[in-house]
């Protein structure tokens, strides 16, 4: 079969660990509230607060394991809700992103980049990617079955490979509400 499951990936922050400890004190840890689709990666039961120049977002989750680079994700919406210049970009292109301030319970981080809006993508294996032959860094389109009836293609998908991956294609809040999909939606990529 040449489908794979599409997930939407709602607003959330990927932290260093020194980061995390000026949020919430020296030696904290998170902890793993539901894990995620791809292999070792969590949503944690840690939540922030996001503080842009127009408003603030509370109860933003914080994805772990930790990271190498602080780094928000929100959606296109939540960006222009709080003011913040936020990019479409690759996961970890964060040079010259937008600015935000992160509240914690222990302390404040000011981040001078690293806001985005992140761009469409498929996660692949090699195997995967052979057998949709593609590869990493190509860029597809992807017809959306939500489950009800409705089809949606979206233009613009970037294929990233890495063994390290499980098969899945995430999209953020706004896309997902755009193609009204349902929770079991599949994508196929479309030539």
């Amino acid at each position: 079969m040449n489908d794979f499951m599409v997930e939407t990936s709602a607003r959330h922050a990927h932290v260093t660990k020194e980061t995390l400890e000026i949020l919430f004190g020296e030696g904290y840890e998170l902890t793993v509230k539901k894990e995620l689709s791809q292999p070792g990666q969590f949503a944690s039961n840690e939540r922030i607060t996001v503080v842009g120049p127009k408003k603030e977002l509370n109860g933003v989750s914080i994805l772990g394991p930790c990271r190498g680079a602080d780094q928000v994700e929100l959606s296109a919406t939540d960006a222009r809700s709080l003011g913040i210049d936020a990019p479409i970009r690759e996961s970890g292109d964060t040079k010259g992103s937008g600015a935000c301030k992160l509240i914690g319970p222990k302390g404040e981080v000011e981040l001078k980049e690293g806001v985005i809006v992140a761009k469409r993508h498929i996660h692949m294996t090699p195997e995967d990617a052979e057998t949709f032959g593609v590869k990493n860094g190509d860029i597809v389109n992807v017809k959306l079955d939500s489950g009800n009836g409705r089809m949606t293609v979206f233009g613009d998908t970037v294929i990233r490979v890495s063994p390290k991956y499980a098969l899945a294609m995430h999209i953020d809040t706004d896309e997902s509400n755009a193609a009204a999909c349902g929770r079991d939606m599949r994508g196929t990529i479309v030539k």
